[in-house]
Parts: C-alpha cells; structure tokens; sequence
C-alpha cells in the first residue's frame, strides 16, 4: 500500500498533461487527464496529515496576529535554561536562532525546533540495514524532561513509520507529531517532544517531572524518514496555533563536527562560540550533550 501510495503522488501530475485536452480533440488528452484520480487515491490516505498541513498554512497567518511582536532571540527572554532532553552525545541535524539554520522558519511553531540524531565517526546514523529500526544508534535511547514541569498531554496513538526506500517519509502516517509529550514548565512555556517509541512512555498526563527524569523513548512515529527527537518550546499548549520560543540551554557541552557537510551539504555556522560562556544557544551541525545529568 505504501508504494501504491508513493506511485500516485508522482502519477498525478501526469494529469497536467490532460489539460491540452483543451486545446486538441484526442482521446489520449483525455485518458491522461484521468491520471488525476491518483491525487485522490492520495488525499484519501493521507488526509489526517493534509489536513495538519492546512491548519500549518493557516497558522503562517494567524500566529503573527496573536503574537505581536512574534517571540524572537532579540525580544524574549524565558526564565528557564533548558537541558537536553537526551542522555549522552547527540548531533544537532536541524536547527537554529537565525532563519538561515532553522528547523522551519516559516511555520513558527517550529521557528526554534531542533531534531536530534547519533552519528559514528563515518557520520553515519545506524549500522547494518537501514531498514530496520533497530539498526539506528538513537533509537531506543532515553528521552529525559529537559526542566521541571507538569505533563499537560501525552498521546500514544501512532506505530513507528516505515524507512521508506527513497529517503522519503512514510505516506501512512496519521500525525505528523507522532508519538508525543507536552509539558508545562511555566505559564505560556511549554516544551514538545515527538516522534517517541509506542508503548514507551514513562509519564501520563497530570505527572510532575523533574529535570533529567526519563519520561519515554526514541523512536520514528510520525512525519520523520528515520529515528530522532524532535524538541521544541512553545507559547501554547497546541501545537498548530502556538509561537515557537527561542530555547535558551544550561550545563551543556557543545562540539563541532570536522567533516559535517560529508553529511549534509547545508551551510553551518563557523562563529560560534564552543565555550558555551557567551552563548547559550546550539545549532545545526554540532556535537551536544549535557554536562549533569
């Protein structure tokens, strides 16, 4: 099914072909103007993820309306430095401050999101077949709360996502979140983090947690082509409509990566400053890891 799904996303734009079926008076314009019925066969089983990719297109709007001015680095400022929400060395492989290394600039909730992975010293992210999730260095490691907080939702609905073949995301998902925890740190600061194992969690709703405390597992639900973490703070307790928060970090080693774009090609920052004394937060391309735990 999952094929047949990925063969009707690329299918239906054979369609476009059907519109010279306007101009010209041929059967063949017509039959390709019939490849379109694929673009249905694919809204029909992604329609809980489209529907999420709506209301991020609606939030492009709405965020800014409510958030006036939009938290950024130069105007907000939490009470809170955050941990790792992780044990030992991870790479920061999406992420930033700055819109050139954001996890995804224009959908704001995501504004300052970071994804998390492990790499070996190939800068490789599993060993073996790379289809098999237990292959991956970071699945299954402890995800642990990055402050004190309370659990304000925790959803345990979603499998883990298939690696696809292409490098592409599993078109059967039913979030985009995956497996998730919300907690509440402080009024309007809440942390989110996704993609977690099923059947992992270590926390329900109503829990108080302590910093450094294990609450879940890594693993690949929802909208991810292979095992990580994905941590972000918000204003909000929803996600769609919330105002992704710049996230300060504490007692935190930070490395640089000889060789990085090996792994990815996207441009990193060469100015920052590896002693952590002037600045506290990480981005795209660095070795991270937190110093007590």
């Amino acid at each position: 099914m999952r094929i047949f799904i990925k063969l009707a996303s690329y299918f239906k734009w054979i369609g476009l072909l059907g519109f010279f079926g306007f101009i010209f008076d041929s059967l063949v314009w017509k039959i390709l103007w019939g490849f379109w019925i694929f673009g249905l066969f694919e809204l029909l089983f992604t329609l809980p993820t489209f529907i999420q990719s709506l209301e991020q297109l609606f939030a492009m709007f709405a965020i800014p309306l409510k958030n006036k001015p939009v938290p950024s680095v130069s105007n907000y400022k939490s009470d809170i430095q955050y941990s790792l929400p992780f044990k030992g060395k991870w790479t920061v492989v999406n992420g930033g401050v700055d819109k050139e290394l954001s996890h995804s600039w224009s959908i704001n909730a995501q504004r300052y999101a970071y994804d998390f992975i492990k790499l070996d010293d190939k800068l490789k992210s599993y060993k073996g077949d790379r289809k098999k999730l237990e292959n991956y260095y970071c699945y299954e490691s402890d995800i642990i709360a990055p402050a004190d907080g309370i659990i304000v939702e925790v959803s345990n609905k979603c499998k883990d996502s298939k690696i696809m073949w292409n490098n592409s995301t599993d078109p059967l998902i039913r979030d985009i979140r995956g497996n998730y925890i919300v907690i509440k740190h402080m009024e309007n600061e809440y942390s989110l983090i996704c993609h977690i194992k099923p059947n992992s969690f270590l926390v329900k709703k109503g829990d108080v947690v302590k910093r450094y405390q294990k609450i879940a597992e890594c693993g690949n639900s929802g909208n991810t082509t292979e095992p990580h973490i994905h941590f972000h703070v918000q204003n909000r307790k929803g996600f769609v409509l919330s105002a992704g928060l710049p996230i300060e970090f504490k007692d935190i080693k930070v490395d640089k990566i000889e060789d990085y774009n090996r792994y990815d090609s996207r441009p990193i920052r060469s100015d920052f400053d590896y002693s952590m004394h002037k600045r506290k937060y990480i981005h795209r391309g660095q070795v991270v890891s937190n110093i007590l735990e």
